[in-house]
């Protein structure tokens, strides 16, 4: 298993109305980090054999981050079936080690002309066991 991992600092831009990370920052957060693992693990030719589409979110937030939190972005490919990735992500308190969110998504591979889903290659597979 291939763990990626990030750190961010919430920012004032973060926050919703109640001064907390808003749901749709962790949505993009979780997406933004799904897609520098993939960058970071498949050079120009893997990336050319396919692209990677949200097939389902399921999103767990367990406590809320503030205002200049430290964060821990963590991700790791789970399984690869088909057409289909799991992908895992949790953000937590870089401080104090609390799970904020957990995200399981399914992502699924298309091929890059049809923009159909396509077995995911076993090279690409092998990059993230």
């Amino acid at each position: 298993m291939q763990v990626y991992s990030e750190s961010r600092r919430v920012r004032s831009a973060d926050l919703d109305e109640m001064l907390h990370v808003n749901n749709i920052r962790y949505i993009v957060w979780i997406q933004e980090i799904s897609k520098a693992h993939w960058l970071s693990r498949a050079d120009a030719k893997l990336q050319a054999l396919g692209v990677w589409v949200v097939r389902e979110h399921k999103i767990t937030y367990y406590k809320s981050a503030k205002l200049n939190d430290d964060l821990l972005l963590t991700t790791w490919v789970l399984e690869m079936k088909g057409p289909i990735s799991t992908r895992i992500v949790e953000i937590k308190n870089n401080k104090t080690g609390d799970l904020l969110v957990k995200a399981v998504t399914d992502w699924c591979f298309l091929d890059p002309d049809t923009l159909r889903p396509k077995r995911i290659p076993e090279k690409v597979e092998k990059r993230f066991q």
